[in-house]
């Protein structure tokens, strides 16, 4: 067995950022693994948030956030690499823990016990696990995975890392990252004041044109279009335009009133965002149900109008 952090699944506290009372508890893998991770490792995942800023509407989707490789490393002194893959996965993963390091490897989520009721042993899916304990020999580990950090074994070992594939089936090689620790970590009065640099960073990387208002001019005909498809597409449809424009935002508000003073203010325009989004989802289910789209005509507008004033107030914060 070989173990990074001395912690168990059994009772693991989950980051605010993953409250269930939240709208968005989950957001997506990569994003909600390095909260757990720098939650686990007394971090404040928040620092990282500015990102949040920078999310456009790319025409069939809205961007698919992620934390930046960069920002982690200014933020914490942490350094992230993709991982080499030339041997059996598992057994790089060992060897970086036994470096003191994490791996972040794609996985197959049919076998991850934490999908249980939505894709475990159901559906094959790509999704992004960090290890922190792994038993070759005992066939378990240890993982963070969207909101919280779990445990799996036996069958389900066997089957993440291809262990029972036959001899001529193509190799496992998935997408893998390893994360280098720094002997200490900055105080929290370093990363705060980094975390407001980097904020006017991402807010001049930010769309010009308003991605919401862009977005708002193409829903209904799009929803038109997911209700002229079976059922099941209505939830990749929302998880990729409306459920990660609300994540994004529900994430950017929490980052800007962690930041406080003037940037709270923002944080409102931001949640409102993410509000509108939740409500919008649910009015495309209902017109997606009934076949009728007309409703859907201006629904997003609050939260475009949220967006240009979030934008507004931020240029005055930072200059």
């Amino acid at each position: 067995m070989t173990q990074l952090l001395n912690i168990k699944p059994q009772g693991w506290q989950i980051h605010a950022l993953h409250d269930p009372e939240r709208m968005w508890p989950q957001t997506n893998c990569y994003t909600d693994v390095w909260v757990e991770v720098l939650s686990a490792l007394n971090l404040p995942p928040e620092a990282t948030l500015g990102f949040t800023l920078t999310q456009d509407f790319e025409g069939d989707h809205f961007t698919f956030f992620k934390v930046p490789l960069e920002d982690l490393e200014t933020l914490f002194g942490i350094v992230v690499s993709e991982l080499a893959i030339y041997d059996r996965v598992e057994n790089h993963v060992e060897n970086q823990l036994k470096r003191g390091r994490y791996s972040l490897v794609e996985v197959d989520s049919y076998y991850l016990p934490d999908t249980h009721g939505v894709g475990y042993h159901s559906e094959h899916g790509k999704s992004t696990v960090a290890i922190n304990r792994i038993d070759i020999a005992g066939r378990s580990m240890d993982y963070f995975h969207n909101e919280g950090f779990f445990h799996l074994e036996g069958d389900d070992f066997d089957g993440l890392f291809h262990r029972n594939a036959p001899a001529d089936a193509l190799p496992f090689l998935p997408y893998c990252e390893f994360v280098k620790l720094p002997e200490t970590y900055p105080d929290e009065a370093a990363i705060r004041a980094e975390a407001i640099r980097l904020c006017g960073h991402h807010f001049k990387r930010a769309p010009k044109v308003n991605p919401i208002r862009t977005f708002a001019g193409v829903f209904v005909d799009q929803a038109e279009s997911v209700g002229q498809r079976e059922f099941g597409f209505f939830h990749k449809y929302a998880f990729n335009t409306l459920r990660q424009a609300g994540a994004n935002f529900e994430l950017a508000a929490s980052y800007l009133k962690w930041l406080g003073g003037d940037f709270e203010a923002a944080g409102d325009d931001a949640l409102k965002i993410s509000e509108v989004m939740k409500t919008s989802q649910f009015h495309l289910a209902r017109a997606v149900a009934r076949s009728n789209f007309a409703k859907l005509d201006g629904v997003i507008d609050p939260a475009a109008d949220a967006w240009d004033s979030l934008m507004a107030k931020i240029a005055k914060t930072v200059g």
